[in-house]
């Protein structure tokens, strides 16, 4: 079964639980691209008022062939208890029919429960199978130890078995 990696990341590091996590279990990835800036802090405080809403947003790519993918990844940052509307634009704009899915975010310190149980909704909506799901505290933390803490995770979730 063929595993991708789907993930929005603001301030990389996010994008840097993707890359892990795609290397360590032998798995494409693609990023979504928010084509709305949501660089600075005014931009973030937008970005966070957009999350709560559900607010849609251009992104690329806009629709991805999922058809050679059995499982699907899908990681997003904690905004304000929300998933960022970048991947609430992919969830809602993919047909996942048939696909096992494992959901993560990242967040500072807090939270990120709401986040994985508003993508579960969605994604089930969408006909995915909800596998499991982590979150990823990246607040204070190292490259090297986050990377270690990602590590970690796949290790005790036993994640590669699920690519098999």
């Amino acid at each position: 079964m063929n595993t991708i990696v789907l993930y929005y990341s603001r301030s990389e590091k996010t994008a840097k639980v993707a890359d892990i996590i795609a290397k360590n279990i032998s798995a494409d990835i693609i990023r979504i691209k928010d084509m709305k800036d949501r660089s600075g802090p005014i931009n973030y405080l937008k970005a966070s008022i957009d999350a709560l809403r559900e607010d849609k947003t251009d992104i690329e790519p806009s629709n991805i062939d999922l058809s050679e993918y059995g499982l699907v990844y899908i990681g997003t940052p904690n905004w304000a208890g929300k998933p960022a509307p970048a991947i609430i634009t992919l969830i809602d704009k993919n047909d996942f029919r048939g696909k096992d899915v494992i959901l993560f975010a990242t967040m500072g310190r807090q939270g990120g429960e709401n986040v994985i149980d508003r993508m579960r909704e969605k994604v089930e909506a969408r006909g995915a199978r909800m596998i499991t799901s982590f979150l990823i505290k990246t607040g204070g933390k190292s490259s090297s130890e986050l990377e270690e803490t990602v590590k970690k995770t796949i290790e005790e979730m036993d994640l590669k078995i699920y690519g098999i």
